[in-house]
């Protein structure tokens, strides 16, 4: 039996139409003033009547903005780190959960302790990696005078040099943050849902780990990945401190730092409205995502396909 609750049904209604317009209003407001010229944006309040100018800003921040170039380079930095974080969670919660070999709780504990440790508290040890990839053996040669050592065996000095930058790089870009102990606890938890029975089986009909894993486990577990596609893949486009970090070159500067090349200054005009169409304009494609995947997005936080 529903029990009918016409004040409580108007009362979640209100509420819901409250966040809606809480949500909403700065994005339509963005849309209203992308569409304005600059004496109608500059004007204090703006007028909420949207304009003619919409193509005519867009071109302007597409141009100023060098968007082509940074979106370009915001994708292919998303797509790496989606990707690279569920094949190293996949993998990871894989071994964890079907492995059994000492210390493995010491291991998973160690990459769930790692949720305590957001980029911004490792920024600096993880830029200086970054800047010199063998920067550990470099300290080694250092510490133990290996380039002495060379230099009295081959007979002249020798200046033992290690370096490998991944600045101003897609793999700088990436890298770093591929590791995610948030997909491999959730992998985990999901691949001890599985029953042991399934994995007997397996091995009685002669299935290697790794045959299991990628025609038992990775089947059941795309519902799982297609959700995780979209948060990681949204993370990783609104990442903005650790591409300010990391990019000097103007042509390797993700689309998040190329707005603020369109951020009005001190003594510039106010082209908000050019402002706020490249905002749209680097909205646009995880808002894409995000509505393309949302069926199976929705589908992998409430079923299990097994």
């Amino acid at each position: 039996m529903v029990e009918k609750t016409p004040v409580l049904d108007a009362l979640t209604y209100a509420f819901l139409m409250v966040g809606i317009a809480v949500v909403g209003f700065p994005i339509v407001y963005a849309l209203i003033a992308a569409t304005l010229p600059i004496e109608e944006v500059s004007r204090v309040p703006m007028p909420l009547i949207p304009g003619d100018q919409f193509w005519v800003n867009m071109g302007a921040a597409w141009e100023k903005g060098n968007l082509g170039t940074n979106l370009m380079n915001s994708l292919i930095m998303a797509l790496g780190i989606t990707f690279g974080k569920i094949i190293v969670s996949l993998f990871g919660a894989f071994s964890i959960v079907y492995f059994d070999y000492r210390l493995r709780a010491l291991a998973f504990v160690s990459v769930f302790c790692t949720l305590m440790l957001p980029v911004e508290v490792r920024i600096l040890p993880t830029y200086e990696m970054a800047a010199n990839l063998f920067g550990p053996l470099q300290s080694l040669v250092t510490f133990f005078h290996l380039d002495g050592l060379i230099g009295w065996i081959v007979g002249h000095e020798v200046d033992i040099q290690l370096e490998w930058s991944l600045l101003d790089s897609y793999p700088g870009l990436i890298l770093p943050l591929v590791a995610s102990a948030t997909c491999t606890f959730l992998f985990r938890q999901f691949f001890l849902t599985i029953p042991e029975e399934l994995c007997e089986a397996a091995k009685m009909d002669g299935a290697s780990a790794m045959t299991f894993f990628w025609r038992i486990l990775l089947p059941l577990s795309k519902t799982n990945i297609a959700a995780l596609v979209v948060i990681e893949f949204v993370y990783g486009w609104n990442q903005y401190l650790w591409p300010l970090l990391i990019t000097t070159n103007p042509d390797m500067m993700t689309a998040v730092i190329g707005l603020q090349n369109l951020i009005p200054q001190a003594d510039d005009l106010p082209f908000w409205n050019v402002a706020m169409a490249g905002s749209l304009i680097v909205m646009l494609p995880p808002v894409l995502v995000v509505l393309l995947m949302q069926r199976w997005f929705v589908k992998g936080l409430v079923e299990r396909e097994k």
